[in-house]
């Protein structure tokens, strides 16, 4: 494991309430306090991932930065597909945005050109319903809902096809709702509040499922957030901030029957935030073949307001690691990279930390075909909607190494050979188009509406003309270095570690594990300690 924290990743020192990596990984985005907005910024991926990106300073590190809300912004979260970005705040506002084409510089304003935007994206509709603060926002798999909550105790549910568009709200917290998070699946959505419950609702019907109390008698509004996760096999739910016997935990809920009997523990105070890697892996032996008896398994991370941060495998009842004093302030969110080998954390102290796995450390990440083949045989084909052709036929994909390396890793898998090093360094051209004119021919066209016209003493008087910004719905190819991280790749041959710290042994990460209550079926031979 490699530890990075990169310092220019900063609000100014404001804090950083949510943490977001594009579905291509050559971005994310931050959300937070601004000066006297909220704020929403949007980074370079490679200067994290390659020390020498980050001292090359051709290589921009930040690439947007977008101060329309009014107010601090509490969640900021990319569509499945990476077209939309959707954030929320103070301002009871959820914004959703998407990248825009544009002709010559802008900067932010008020601000000096050294901070002018390297990308362009615009506000393309504001969801107005919340009478309170937005706390969460999350978009439903293959996004065709988007639902944000609030402290107005409220959740609702947005047509992401047709915004400002409101299919539902539920109502029936009684306290501040801090949490979502989508059953991967579709079946189910989320939610945690401070009145000290967790619901599950259906999306079938939008009724209330199941509403689970217990583990959260003894909690009380301590956190910012309550940020669950759903494990990417549908099975188990896990909660923020519970309580064992006057603990900390993080309550594992399992899908059959929604019971509540094993938890994470050993965090000194409450949880603020679960992140479940969107992989399902499975162990191999050290010769390359898959170890028998050993099933598939999930990993997840937890943070606190301990500002330490832990990662537990479903197959383990002890934590693979514990980072202690990670931060200075309490940890507010967590994401994955989509290849389930890298960690992005931030916290309220306005930093961010990075941590890479081996696929050593993690195991070998499932293919699509096999994820979705473990949701069939859960869930039923009809429920499994998740399958590799529906999700090529939805994502849009910003970066020329991606388009191609779709057919060819179809190709490729058909005929169980991998892409060859020539042909992965082939780069496809490509051509923005709007309405079947290119950028460069409405450049030129533009430059022939202009209006000139010469003063009395000769001199040549050009009247101003406004040049918009043009959303061509499509995408230029990802800049600076940014090379998409692929599903099931690994980043460990590409990092350079700036800050490195060992994986501790799970002997001494300090966590209490409970005896016969890891939420995963491991034999003794695969425990850790």
């Amino acid at each position: 494991m490699k530890l990075l924290k990169p310092s220019w990743v900063s609000h100014n020192g404001k804090p950083i309430f949510s943490v977001d990596i594009h579905p291509d990984g050559t971005k994310f985005a931050t959300g937070g306090q601004g000066e006297d907005s909220g704020k929403v910024v949007i980074w370079n991926m490679a200067p994290v991932l390659r020390e020498e990106d980050e001292k090359n300073e051709n290589i921009p590190k930040m690439l947007c930065q977008m101060d329309n809300h009014l107010a601090c912004v509490n969640c900021v979260r990319w569509s499945n597909n990476g077209l939309y970005l959707a954030s929320g705040g103070d301002d009871k506002l959820v914004m959703v945005w998407k990248r825009a084409a544009f002709i010559g510089p802008s900067t932010v304003f008020g601000s000096s050109s050294k901070l002018a935007n390297v990308e362009q994206w615009r506000c393309v509709t504001i969801l107005r319903n919340h009478t309170g603060d937005v706390m969460d926002v999350a978009w439903s798999p293959h996004d065709v809902w988007l639902a944000s909550c609030s402290v107005d105790n409220t959740i609702v549910i947005w047509n992401a096809r047709k915004f400002p568009e409101i299919v539902t709200s539920l109502k029936g917290h009684t306290s501040l709702v801090k949490g979502l998070t989508w059953d991967p699946v579709g079946k189910y959505i989320a939610s945690q509040a401070d009145d000290r419950s967790l619901k599950v609702w259906r999306t079938m019907d939008w009724q209330l499922e199941t509403n689970i109390t217990k583990p959260f008698n003894e909690c009380g509004g301590t956190t910012h957030v309550l940020r669950l996760s759903w494990s990417p096999d549908g099975q188990y739910l896990v909660s923020a901030h519970a309580m064992n016997n006057s603990g900390p935990t993080a309550q594992i809920i399992e899908r059959d029957g929604w019971k509540t009997n094993m938890d994470f523990v050993g965090h000194r105070k409450a949880v603020t935030v679960v992140k479940f890697n969107p992989k399902i892996f499975k162990k191999k032996q050290k010769n390359g073949s898959s170890q028998k008896g050993n099933g598939p398994y999930c990993c997840c991370a937890v943070g606190s307001k301990d500002r330490s941060l832990s990662v537990w495998l479903t197959s383990l009842k002890r934590p693979l690691v514990v980072i202690h004093d990670l931060f200075d302030k309490s940890i507010m969110d967590i994401t994955w990279t989509l290849n389930g080998m890298g960690i992005l954390v931030c916290s309220m102290d306005g930093t961010v930390a990075f941590l890479d796995f081996s696929l050593d450390e993690l195991g070998d990440p499932l293919n699509e075909e096999e994820k979705n083949s473990i949701h069939q045989n859960i869930y039923g084909k009809s429920l499994a909607i998740t399958n590799v052709e529906a999700q090529l036929s939805t994502t849009i994909i910003e970066n020329p190494e991606m388009l191609k390396y779709q057919p060819d890793r179809q190709g490729a898998e058909r005929a169980g050979v991998v892409p060859s090093a020539a042909h992965e360094n082939q780069t496809p051209k490509l051509t923005n188009v709007v309405n079947g004119e290119s950028l460069e021919d409405i450049r030129k066209n533009l430059l022939k509406k202009q209006v000139e016209t010469r003063t009395a003493d000769g001199r040549r008087r050009i009247t101003p003309l406004c040049i918009a910004q043009l959303d061509t719905g499509d995408f230029s190819p990802a800049l600076f270095n940014s090379v998409p991280i692929l599903p099931g790749s690994s980043m460990s041959n590409q990092l350079t570690p700036q800050l490195s710290s060992e994986s501790n042994a799970s002997n001494s990460l300090g966590l209490r594990p409970l005896q016969d209550t890891s939420p995963g079926k491991a034999s003794e031979d695969n425990k850790d300690g």
